[in-house]
């Protein structure tokens, strides 16, 4: 049934349909209505037979998910930024005893400095710790995807972080078909765990291990993230025959199979890109665009069969490594090396970090020096470069030139206060 409602809302009465058993919560902008409806969907008695769990702190939060999960309960939280990073180490124990909870990140960037709005820096700081990583384009992709995300979870007993941007989709209102229960109860089976702590049938989970087991370990929970490459692809075609609608997999082409110039790029960013390859290809412009919807395990196959026409691809990303640049676009030139070596030309684009505004405009300009092969290897969209060299500048010239982000907003002014000595 269509809906008008915000993707958070979406989020949490899609969470509803997959019959949690247990949500765990702490809140942090701007995932925080989800966790806040699902109380209230569990207090009106919409969400029947479900433990919701106010706790003190996200590691509590994960760290309750790691002990429901392991008693055999279906497990459901949500987090963002640097509520992510609090509960970092319990994230890797959640994966590592091969635990299947399902959590929504709202993407946010990490500070410092102190930032609130979108990018997915927080995503990229757990990207090795063993969850399956999904990536969603709209609200409507959100919901389908989170009700995927439990089959898949189950299916491996693999932990699934679904990243939904901050603000960009968990505050937008926008049209949702939420499915009806009948037909999530016909996707989603009942949860039958892998393993479970049982006082009739004593176990461990989370015994220590040596260095005569842990590469054998590790190396299985690579193996588990490498058989969800097909696994992903074969459930969103049972969605899609179930729902009447494609949402998921590992990638989506848009015009990418016959264009010269391909856009990479994971999450909200791509409505805004098909609306520019629209109008570039009415103009005559070869370009298409390739979107990532699973970062892990990283779909290096199909990103290389979907990239074998391009002469350009510019790797568009909303975080980077520092020191080093961007990590999909090094990812994405790692996967392709093995196909193609030298011959296919990749260019990384770092934009919209801490929530800058991404326009048609910017991204228009890219496309337009790359046709003219002027596009450089690397490019930080929309940078001011007046005010980097400012306090360059400044640093060289005083020895006590003070914090780099207090004296960047008082040159474009978001902060009068002039500099003490």
């Amino acid at each position: 049934m269509l809906y008008q409602m915000s993707g958070s809302i979406a989020v949490a009465k899609a969470i509803a349909l997959c019959r949690p058993d247990v949500v765990p919560c702490y809140p942090i902008t701007p995932q925080t209505h989800i966790v806040e409806h699902l109380s209230v969907l569990v207090k009106s008695g919409q969400l029947e037979n479900c433990t919701y769990e106010n706790v003190e702190s996200e590691f509590a939060s994960m760290s309750f998910c790691i002990g429901s999960s392991a008693a055999g309960a279906r497990t459901y939280t949500a987090t963002a930024s640097q509520g992510l990073l609090y509960m970092m180490e319990a994230v890797y124990n959640a994966s590592g005893l091969g635990l299947p909870i399902v959590m929504t990140l709202g993407n946010r960037a990490i500070g410092a400095p102190i930032n609130i709005w979108n990018d997915h820096s927080d995503a990229m700081s757990v990207r090795d710790a063993g969850w399956i990583q999904l990536f969603v384009e709209s609200n409507q992709q959100a919901v389908d995807v989170h009700i995927q995300a439990f089959k898949l979870a189950e299916a491996l007993s693999i932990p699934v972080m679904v990243n939904m941007d901050g603000f960009i989709l968990t505050h937008a209102i926008t049209r949702v078909d939420l499915p009806e229960q009948e037909q999530v109860d016909q996707f989603l089976p009942p949860f039958v765990p892998r393993q479970k702590l049982d006082t009739e049938a004593p176990l461990s989970i989370g015994a220590m291990v040596g260095p005569d087991a842990f590469t054998e370990v590790r190396y299985l929970a690579h193996h588990r993230q490498k058989e969800a490459l097909a696994i992903i692809e074969q459930q969103a075609k049972e969605f899609a025959k179930i729902f009447g609608r494609d949402s998921g997999g590992l990638v989506k082409s848009y015009f990418s199979e016959d264009a010269d110039i391909v856009l990479v790029a994971m999450g909200s960013v791509i409505g805004t890109m098909q609306d520019l390859v629209n109008d570039l290809r009415n103009e005559g412009y070869s370009v298409g665009i390739l979107s990532l919807r699973s970062f892990r395990p990283f779909p290096a196959n199909a990103i290389c069969n979907a990239l074998k026409n391009a002469k350009q691809v510019i790797v568009f990303e909303k975080s980077f490594a520092v020191g080093m640049g961007g990590i999909l676009a090094s990812e994405i030139h790692m996967a392709t090396q093995r196909f193609v070596g030298d011959k296919l030309i990749i260019k990384s684009v770092i934009g919209g970090l801490g929530g800058r505004t991404i326009t048609k405009k910017s991204l228009r300009k890219l496309i337009d020096s790359a046709n003219k092969n002027e596009l450089d290897d690397e490019v930080f969209m929309d940078l001011d470069g007046t005010t980097v060299v400012r306090e360059l500048k400044r640093q060289q010239e005083e020895q006590s030139s003070g914090p780099v982000a207090e004296n960047i907003l008082r040159d474009i002014g978001v902060v009068s206060a002039s500099k003490t000595h």
